[in-house]
């Protein structure tokens, strides 16, 4: 089985979204190069940005996230983000009405049943778990492999935590990796077994 990755772009306070749910600047440095970072030429890094996360966005086969994030993003018109095989939303409500039942999406009541149907579905690929609640529900219940967040220089001062409700120490190993790209550090760390 594939390493189960939480992830997210986070201020420097660890924040993933302002007081408003707003990302504000947090995503700015996909923007900030002129390498393209996948198809759509939409998004553009440092050559040392890319070379990072397109090498881990490759090894991605699922990505698990709240019905919060899928409502805000439309269920991604029903199509995975960044070339991510299957989505799994952990829910207690069933897919919305008139949801393409063929879409890739599962709707999953409970992170640790997610989080195992999207390791079944993601074989010896990655299986990123969005960082907030989702993700701060993964690390406290041991799920989580390694801890991986694109630094933004920003500080939000309040708003929605990277760690999401953890109120518990948990030690994480390294930094194993951090990379400078433009407007942004990529910091990796092995959680602590």
């Amino acid at each position: 089985m594939g390493k189960v990755v939480m992830y997210s772009s986070v201020s420097v306070d660890g924040f993933i979204a302002d007081g408003n749910d707003q990302p504000g600047p947090l995503f700015d440095w996909l923007l900030s190069g002129d390498v393209p970072l996948d198809e759509s030429g939409e998004l553009k890094v440092s050559q040392t940005s890319y070379d990072y996360t397109r090498a881990y966005w490759d090894q991605i086969g699922v990505t698990v996230a709240g019905r919060r994030v899928f409502d805000m993003t439309d269920g991604w018109g029903g199509k995975p983000p960044s070339g991510i095989d299957h989505v799994v939303v952990v829910t207690h409500r069933p897919a919305p009405e008139g949801w393409d039942p063929g879409a890739p999406f599962l709707f999953v009541d409970g992170i640790e049943a997610a989080v195992a149907r999207a390791q079944e579905l993601a074989g010896n690929r990655i299986v990123e778990v969005a960082a907030g609640d989702v993700g701060g529900q993964a690390l406290a219940a041991g799920l989580i492999d390694e801890v991986r967040m694109d630094v933004v220089p920003v500080v939000f001062g309040s708003g929605k935590r990277y760690f999401g409700p953890v109120d518990a120490q948990h030690l994480l190993e390294g930094p194993d990796e951090v990379i400078q790209g433009n407007r942004v550090l990529h910091v990796r760390y092995r959680v602590r077994r």
